[in-house]
């Protein structure tokens, strides 16, 4: 190739120009590492999977309707998952859901991406909150819309701020992860989740709520989703889409999400979804309407909360006690991130991303939070999980962390 005079380089489309290969994937290049500790993904716990009950579930599944779970199906999804989904919705809050009122998805991810096809032409503004989950960015900007952050605080989004931006860039949709978001672990508070159905409606804008984290509460339960306070904002349902997921609470592997959003555009989500996979795999989803229909959810939920909220408050003592008043940061209320940003205090070390590389010559690994900024990045900005160490690699993982600090 490289000496032949003829080759001519493959020429690739130009939407690729838009993004680049994820910053925290290119991380865990980095991981290979013999005994590092990594607080750097965003995945939950494998031994926090109920593998007997997933395992009883898919021999349901094989037993009693193997024609059905081993065959194609449907594009919206598999009917009995979808009525336990409209179930586990309505045991959520949300009022009058049929199962025809959400598809089923290969995981949230594909939702978003079917948002991003069947709402966003090239140029149009897009606003997400900053920081929010970069897989979102980079799925939008390969669409070509200009993305854009709106300010949030420890309250979630600043809704003053948002309707300044929404006034003066007329966006095509808004894209939010209202409860114990990615990365910031912030929670939207009900007198402003009020406020952005009513900015919905005023405006005529798409919100898109992310919602991968909502049942992950550590003591009391989150306000009610943005779906389920519909009802008390007349005409924002006609403006609301709804990403959720199984992939924290049961299964990533299973690769299990769903969408409900107003009927016309779930039409053309379903259109696109044709094109793209066919169906998400039958087995899976019978596997998951199996399980769901045995009831086992509220336990499994129960003993993810209570590991969860261990380590969270664990992190949180051990950043206390080894970084100090180096590091500021909001203890989460639930979901699996601690968002935090360096000081700069006794002359320590101010950049994540610097602090990233010497933290992975020390044996332990976060991502710096930059790259979760669709504009105007905080340099200073570190994202950390607790969701898959322990709480003894937690109090070692911290001490690394202040070492390299």
């Amino acid at each position: 190739m490289g000496s032949d005079p003829n080759y001519v380089p493959m020429q690739f489309a130009d939407r690729l120009n838009k993004v680049e290969t994820s910053a925290i994937r290119e991380l865990f290049k980095l991981l290979g590492k013999p005994g590092i500790i990594s607080f750097a993904g965003g995945f939950p716990d494998s031994a926090m999977f109920d593998v007997e009950g997933i395992r009883e579930a898919s021999a349901r599944a094989l037993t009693e309707e193997p024609g059905a779970a081993l065959q194609y199906g449907a594009t919206e999804g598999y009917n009995p998952l979808r009525e336990q989904l409209a179930a586990f919705m309505a045991s959520k809050g949300v009022k009058g859901l049929s199962p025809e009122g959400l598809i089923v998805t290969t995981g949230s991810q594909q939702a978003l991406d079917l948002v991003a096809k069947t709402l966003i032409n090239p140029d149009d503004v897009v606003l997400v909150e900053g920081p929010t989950f970069l897989a979102t960015i980079q799925c939008f900007r390969l669409y070509g819309p200009q993305v854009m952050g709106v300010p949030i605080d420890a309250n979630g989004v600043q809704v003053d701020k948002l309707e300044e931006m929404m006034v003066k860039h007329k966006p095509k949709l808004v894209y939010l992860v209202p409860t114990f978001g990615n990365p910031s672990g912030a929670t939207l508070s009900l007198e402003r989740r009020l406020k952005v159905l009513q900015l919905a409606v005023k405006y005529q804008t798409v919100v898109v709520e992310d919602d991968p984290y909502g049942d992950l509460y550590f003591a009391e339960p989150p306000p009610p989703s943005l779906l389920a306070l519909s009802e008390q904002v007349p005409g924002s349902r006609d403006w609301l889409i709804y990403c959720g997921s199984l992939s924290k609470v049961l299964s990533p592997g299973l690769r299990l999400g769903w969408m409900i959003a107003p009927p016309e555009l779930l039409a053309r989500a379903t259109m696109c979804k044709q094109f793209s996979d066919a169906h998400t795999s039958t087995f899976a989803q019978a596997t998951a309407a199996h399980y769901l229909k045995a009831g086992r959810m509220p336990a499994t939920l129960a003993n993810v909360r209570r590991v969860y909220a261990e380590r969270a408050l664990a992190m949180g003592e051990a950043l206390q006690r080894e970084l100090g008043d180096a590091l500021a940061y909001t203890q989460p209320l639930g979901g699996l991130f601690f968002w935090a940003h360096l000081t700069g205090a006794g002359g320590k070390e101010k950049s994540g991303s610097e602090l990233a590389k010497r933290a992975i010559e020390k044996g332990v690994a976060f991502v710096p939070g930059a790259p979760f900024f669709a504009n105007n990045p905080d340099s200073s900005a570190i994202r950390l999980s607790f969701a898959t160490a322990d709480v003894a690699k937690i109090n070692e993982g911290i001490a690394r962390l202040g070492q390299a600090l």
